[in-house]
């Protein structure tokens, strides 16, 4: 059985060490420790945390676990997974912020660190759409469709109804690759002209279509496929 952590010397301790180092320095172990507040089953909260580390392969896949899948871990229970999901939500909610703020999007990263922070790790493929001003201050974010994405199934038309609805000048579209694998298909790229040549009728410019999977995601536009 291991050592509770307040029994751990003072400058070892996961929260001590956030105080007097900034939260850099901690292990993500360490990170998800402070969340968890406890650990569970004669385990402390640092080694519960790398337990779950292992199991969902990743932080990414942890947060954004759903209930049901998360509370079949032995020893997560309901506080423990609120905690995690209610940070998981902040960390989206503050990037979104500072997006809001900023004078448009300066660059691609931009786009591309939300839009991760929001497709990434889902178990099943999600089509959203950013829609902006034309300064590219974000006006809206919607999840539009769900599911095995390809040309019958993501309906251009719809985008570019909910772009004349939020008045948008230009959007940014994006989909996920539950397989980690960010590489555009075939389908991808025939997708990317459809709602390319739909959005310039009505005047809306396509800047990107992301592609989102493990590491970076994957710009059409970078890849002179618009």
């Amino acid at each position: 059985m291991s050592l509770a952590i307040n029994h751990w010397p003072s400058r070892e301790r996961p929260r001590e060490r956030l105080l007097a180092q900034g939260s850099a320095a901690l292990a993500d172990a360490e990170l998800l420790a402070v969340l968890l507040r406890t650990g569970s089953r004669g385990l402390d909260a640092v080694a519960m945390a790398r337990e779950l580390l292992v199991e969902f392969g990743s932080i990414g896949a942890l947060l954004a676990a759903t209930p049901e899948r998360a509370l079949k871990i032995p020893g997560l229970g309901r506080a423990k997974y609120c905690q995690l999901a209610a940070a998981a939500e902040l960390a989206r909610r503050a990037l979104l912020e500072t997006l809001n703020r900023a004078e448009g999007l300066a660059s691609p990263d931009q786009a591309a660190d939300y839009l991760k922070s929001r497709l990434s790790h889902l178990p099943r493929e999600v089509f959203a759409v950013m829609f902006l001003d034309t300064r590219h201050r974000i006006l809206a974010f919607e999840e539009m469709f769900f599911g095995t994405l390809d040309g019958a199934s993501v309906h251009p038309r719809e985008v570019v109804r909910r772009a004349l609805a939020h008045g948008a000048a230009a959007v940014i579209v994006a989909h996920n690759h539950p397989s980690g694998v960010a590489e555009p298909s075939a389908a991808d790229r025939h997708l990317t002209r459809q709602l390319s040549q739909a959005l310039g009728l009505v005047d809306v410019r396509l800047l990107d279509h992301f592609i989102v999977g493990d590491g970076a995601p994957t710009s059409l536009a970078q890849l002179g496929m618009l």
